[in-house]
């Protein structure tokens, strides 16, 4: 049929045979979807299905359709699977990654919220983050707590006088031991002496 067409007509039969596609892919997803959603009212009605299992079934029927929707016109396109699978497997990565590293930040600012609700230890306190019951933890007198970190001024470490600063979540994750900010002195003296 395209022979038949006049020269100026001729470049137009594939955009419009990519486009009836296109529409045709559209129009059957969205009959399917109408199926889907009857059938499902149906076999509620008879099976006395939860709501919550009827809208889960529905929402999942959708995202079915909806993906192999757009995979078949992505195809009607041209786009080849293995462009498609790269550019997938390369926003995961991406998304995968930011997701961690913000995950990690909006844990130490939840622990700061919890730190200063519950008030595990304050500043001036002196403080011990114990590792495990062999091995001594990180000790040291609170000096500043802010979103992320908690600041320590190290007491009795391989180099006595140092600033450390702690991710506020490995206070939730680790044992604590505590002095009180006079106490914390006293008890330093004490162990000079």
């Amino acid at each position: 049929m395209k022979h038949y067409l006049p020269a100026s007509l001729q470049q137009w039969i594939d955009p419009i045979n990519t486009g009836l596609g296109i529409l045709l892919i559209l129009v059957v997803a969205w009959l399917l979807r109408l199926l889907t959603r009857r059938l499902l009212a149906r076999l509620g009605r008879h099976y006395t299905l939860p709501a919550q299992i009827e809208m889960a079934i529905r929402r999942l029927s959708n995202f079915i359709i909806g993906t192999v929707a757009l995979v078949a016109i992505l195809q009607a396109l041209n786009v080849q699977a293995s462009v498609l699978w790269t550019a997938f497997t390369g926003f995961a990565a991406v998304g995968a990654v930011a997701f961690f590293a913000a995950w990690s930040v909006l844990s130490n600012i939840f622990c700061t919220f919890l730190i200063f609700t519950t008030r595990p230890f304050r500043l001036g306190d002196q403080i011990e983050l114990l590792e495990n019951g062999e091995k001594p933890g990180l000790k040291g007198v609170v000096t500043d707590i802010n979103l992320i970190y908690t600041t320590l001024h190290e007491v009795g470490g391989p180099v006595d006088g140092t600033l450390m600063q702690i991710p506020n979540s490995l206070f939730f994750q680790r044992g604590l031991r505590r002095w009180r900010g006079g106490d914390a002195a006293a008890s330093t003296l004490q162990g000079d002496g």
